[in-house]
């Protein structure tokens, strides 16, 4: 096994996951990559084509599609959520613009378990209308799941399709991601790792989105409810260390990965996250201008411009359970010696 494959089985002993599978290349293919584990704690042995929850790396995704409805003159990244949202008209939220809910400025607040009070689709959609702003938009980076599901339907409205289809018609159809996709089927289920044993479910979850809020969405949202296999995830980071030729102009791609909240306190582009330099989740050993996403289940994508390279890590960090801490330390470290692979 490689040095990757080390600190990744290591990272098991730990049982900081349950499996964990990799991929670290540049946009001519994978230099290194495997899987290591197991699906679950007490399941078989992984193959390399299960199916992972993306969590929030759903969220680039996602903003790749907006990105490509931009260029196409479908979406403006200074359109506001009134203008494509009738319901949104007048309200708190009626400015709001596709850029400031792209990097997470538009004052809307994080984590918010809407589900616990909202069990509905339209409630949790009400919920989300009336949830009251943190700050004002513009002022400050706060990290909004909420801000991404107002995406995704200020994306469907403006499109006139759904956000699934619109992912599967500008992203994954494109590259060739034939096994990404929101709500598994029954073929899917099987193939998925597991995540967490869920209280609110009463059950181990495997092949339904982790993440509460877009379960009670329907499985398809701007923030969360990809799954994808290692071979579909390595697709994209290829491409993104390419420039994503196949998705966007050289000149969107370049506006979608600069930063564009340099005066704030944390770096942020188009849906993807720079590279912090105090408390990155990667560590300090990629370069300035490098950019991704990670994911609550144990995921991410990274892109380092510089070296040409993308790096793709995939666990299960949250099963059986989300308290825990583990993955911090192996993502540092698998992305410490990432950046060394020949």
């Amino acid at each position: 096994m490689s040095a990757l494959g080390d600190i990744l089985a290591a990272g098991r002993t730990r049982r900081a996951y349950s499996g964990a599978a990799w991929s670290v290349g540049t946009a001519a293919g994978p230099l290194d990559r495997g899987w290591t584990g197991t699906r679950a704690w007490d399941g078989p042995a992984l193959t390399g084509d299960e199916l992972w929850d993306l969590a929030s790396v759903t969220k680039p995704v996602v903003g790749l599609a907006v990105m490509a409805l931009v260029e196409r003159g479908t979406l403006d990244l200074a359109g506001t959520a009134g203008q494509y949202l009738p319901a949104y008209r007048g309200g708190d939220k009626a400015g709001l613009t596709v850029h400031q809910l792209l990097t997470h400025t538009s004052g809307l607040p994080g984590q918010v378990r809407l589900y616990r009070e909202h069990p509905t689709r339209e409630a949790l959609l009400e919920a989300l209308r009336l949830l009251p702003p943190r700050s004002a938009p513009g002022v400050r980076v706060e990290y909004s799941s909420q801000g991404f599901i107002l995406l995704g339907l200020i994306a469907e409205s403006a499109a006139g399709e759904p956000l699934d289809t619109l992912v599967d018609r500008l992203v994954c159809a494109p590259l060739g991601m034939k096994d990404t996709g929101f709500n598994p089927d029954a073929a899917g289920r099987a193939r998925a790792v597991a995540t967490e044993d869920c209280p609110w479910r009463g059950q181990v979850v495997a092949g339904e989105v982790h993440d509460e809020n877009a379960v009670v969405l329907g499985g398809v949202a701007g923030h969360a409810g990809l799954f994808a296999p290692l071979a579909d995830v390595e697709r994209l980071g290829q491409s993104l260390a390419g420039g994503a030729k196949e998705l966007l102009r050289p000149e969107t791609f370049a506006l979608m990965t600069a930063a564009h909240t340099d005066s704030l306190a944390l770096r942020r582009g188009l849906a993807w996250q720079g590279q912090d330099l105090v408390g990155s989740p990667v560590g300090p050993s990629l370069g300035p201008d490098s950019f991704g996403h990670t994911g609550f289940t144990g995921t991410s994508v990274w892109v380092d411009p510089a070296t040409g390279r993308y790096a793709v890590l995939l666990t299960n960090r949250v099963h059986p359970s989300r308290d825990g801490e583990g993955i911090v330390a192996v993502r540092h470290a698998f992305h410490t010696a990432a950046a060394t692979v020949t």
